[in-house]
């Protein structure tokens, strides 16, 4: 199993291709010799993302099958459901890394602020929920902010929720917890712009372990 900074580099460089229109991986999903060598599956990395349709995640980072194991859920919340999947691939495959992606004009997150600005009893269970998982983070980034950040209010709280994710893998799942302390998982933040195709992986902070 390669390590968790080689996979990181491997999706740096995929997005790069991807970028640059120069994608390598996809044709490998069309050999079959390919499809038969990934029993048993062993991804190099798990991707925390958002359902967004804009965001495909093995395209953005120009892997192919078997590379990535893909958890994708509106606002890239990590509820039990999520981060019980990425316990699984941490656990089973000893997948070294895992990324919360989020992207740039979210739908949950700008739900999440709508509500926060005008509450609204329209919306379905489901979406409330996912609405309440993001509340805290928006939340707290509008108590710490004054009016004068209310024109970027939208990126800093996508940030926001990228980095509530990760406190809420590394604090709320105990399996994942000590994983990173004992230097056996790493879990980093990204951001995808639609607007470029880049993502842009945030700095560590040192109170994320």
């Amino acid at each position: 199993m390669i390590s968790a900074n080689q996979a990181l580099e491997r999706l740096q460089e995929g997005n790069q291709r991807f970028v640059s229109g120069t994608q390598t991986r996809g044709a490998l999903a069309d050999e079959a010799g390919h499809r038969r060598g990934l029993l048993p599956q062993k991804p190099i990395a798990v991707i925390l993302g958002c359902s967004d349709s804009r965001v495909p995640v093995e395209i953005v980072f120009d892997q192919g099958l078997g590379d990535l194991f893909v958890v994708r859920v509106a606002g890239n919340i990590a509820t039990p459901s999520q981060i019980g999947s990425i316990e699984f691939a941490a656990e089973r495959f000893g997948t070294p890394l895992v990324v919360v992606l989020g992207h740039s004009s979210c739908g949950a997150v700008t739900a999440t602020i709508e509500v926060l600005e005008k509450p609204s009893q329209n919306q379905s269970p489901g979406l409330r929920e996912i609405v309440e998982a993001i509340r805290p983070a928006v939340e707290q980034l509008k108590h710490e902010n004054g009016p004068e950040f209310a024109a970027d209010l939208l990126e800093r709280a996508v940030r926001a929720n990228i980095r509530a994710s990760i406190d809420r893998l590394l604090h709320g799942s105990k399996l994942l917890g000590q994983l990173a302390q004992r230097e056996k998982l790493s879990i980093v933040g990204a951001e995808y712009s639609l607007a470029t195709g880049i993502v842009e992986f945030l700095p560590a902070r040192t109170n994320d372990t």
